[in-house]
Order: C-alpha cells, then sequence, then structure tokens
C-alpha cells in the first residue's frame, strides 16, 4: 500500500528513462508495482489513501466530532494490531446487548476512515467493529506493546483541541465503552403510603490511571459533578456521577446505551 507521493516519485524516476528495475533498486517498490501505475491503472481509494494528519492536525475531511467519539471508544474497548505490509487493524469491542452502540461505532469508524472497509467480527456476546489501514496509529497514538493501564496514555496535543472542542462526543464514547447508565431505587414511607423513589445515576470504570484523569477532566470542563470510589485490588477505579443537576446534564447529551 503506497500513497499518491511515493507513486508519483516512482513514476517520475521512470519517466526520467529509468528502467523498471533501476527504479525497483532505487524505491524498494516492486517492479510488478510500478509496471502497473506506468499502464494507467488506477488504484481504489483504499490503497492510496493519504495520512489523515496534516501539519500536526486532524485533516479537514475527518469529522472532529466522530473523531472525539471514536477516540473515547478506542481508549476503552479498542486496540490497534499490526499485520501484514504495515497494515494495521483497529477493533473496537462491543457488547452485543448493545445493537444501537455497535451500529453508532461502525458509523464512526466509517466518517474518520471512509475509503476503509469497515467489518463485524462476532463472537460469543460480543461484536467487533474491524477495519484495516496503515495510517490508524497516526490516528491513535496511544498505540502500544502490552495493555493500556500499564503504559502513559497522553493525549497528543491535536487530539487534546479535539476534546476540547467535542467533550461530550468524547465522554460519550468512554462511556460507550467502559461506562454505563443505571438506575438505583429504594422505598420509603410518606405518611403511611410507601413510595418507590429512583435514582438514575452513570459509572465509568477504568484500570488505567491516565484514563480515568481524562475522564474526569472531561466531566470538569463540561460541568459535570463526580466522585470517584477507593481503587480495588485490580486497580480498578469507578466514577459515579450521582447528583440531580449532573445527571440532567449527562442524559441530555449521551444518555443510556441501547
Amino acid at each position: 500500500m503506497y500513497d499518491t507521493a511515493t507513486r508519483q516519485r516512482a513514476l517520475d524516476l521512470h519517466a526520467s528513462g529509468l528502467t523498471f528495475s533501476q527504479v525497483s533498486r532505487a524505491t524498494g517498490i516492486s517492479r510488478s508495482s510500478i509496471r502497473e501505475w506506468a499502464s494507467g491503472a488506477v488504484p481504489s481509494p483504499r490503497m492510496t489513501a493519504e495520512c489523515p494528519l496534516r501539519d500536526g492536525r486532524l485533516d479537514p475531511s475527518r469529522p472532529p466530532a466522530d473523531y472525539a467519539y471514536l477516540l473515547g471508544l478506542y481508549l476503552g474497548d479498542g486496540c490497534i494490531s499490526e499485520g501484514r505490509r504495515e497494515v494495521h487493524a483497529l477493533r473496537i469491542a462491543c457488547c452485543d446487548a448493545w445493537p444501537g452502540l455497535i451500529d453508532e461505532c461502525e458509523r464512526a469508524v466509517s466518517a474518520v476512515m471512509p475509503h476503509n472497509k469497515v467489518n463485524r467480527v462476532h463472537a460469543p456476546g460480543c461484536t467487533s467493529v474491524v477495519s484495516t489501514s496503515k495510517h490508524w496509529p497516526c490516528l491513535f497514538p496511544q498505540h502500544g506493546p502490552g495493555p493500556k493501564h500499564l503504559r502513559p496514555i497522553v493525549l497528543a496535543p491535536w487530539q487534546q483541541a479535539i476534546v476540547d472542542a467535542h467533550p461530550w462526543e468524547f465522554l460519550r464514547g468512554l462511556i460507550h465503552s467502559d461506562g454505563c447508565r443505571i438506575t438505583n431505587w429504594t422505598t420509603r414511607t410518606v405518611g403511611g403510603v410507601t413510595k418507590r423513589y429512583e435514582y438514575p445515576r452513570y459509572f465509568f470504570t477504568n484500570t488505567s490511571a491516565d484514563i480515568i484523569g481524562l475522564f474526569t477532566a472531561t466531566l470538569d470542563a463540561v460541568g459535570v459533578q463526580w466522585k470517584a470510589s477507593i481503587p480495588r485490588p485490580t486497580g480498578q477505579v469507578n466514577i459515579s456521577v450521582a447528583r440531580k443537576d449532573s445527571v440532567a446534564l449527562m442524559d441530555a447529551h449521551i444518555g443510556p446505551k441501547h
């Protein structure tokens, strides 16, 4: 998979008088590929897609709100694995109990990487939304070996700028991956009558202190009050949003999974 600039350089070398073999030795590109390009064959957009970053910023053709949502999903339940020819696969694991989440995840992946096919890989109780591209590590520089909680997770300046501009989409992605909205209830007797009271709240659970920090900092930015639990022996921290006004704010922008 070669981008347009690489293809054009090889064609320019051939046009200067070099043979296919000479161009191949100079560039490391196979003779068959150079011959195919010189014949005028037009590759699919997927094969020549340019890096989606331009001058340290997300290309304007990629919707930043969709990227912010996908970033939240990736930090919660996503990973990137390397395949052949430096092609990487982005995988977002989604619970089958929330088919709307799977649809929304697929839509966001397609919006961020529009020339690449998106697949659904099924497993018991889970569907992974998968897309391959050599540029996924560019979009998610947090990619690295081992679990996320065992390595630093810090947003690049261009990522932080997107989160600052689209905080609710980022929070929505995090909640859709490692969070939930539940309803607690209790009963109380008032004037001899037993009444049921419901208390909706949001939870977000993660083992990475850095990801917890990104979540709570963004909550602070949008005016949502939260409380953190004492870390469990496994290192997991549970963030609770329970105040009525903060829950109402979350409902207006996020809502329950579906």
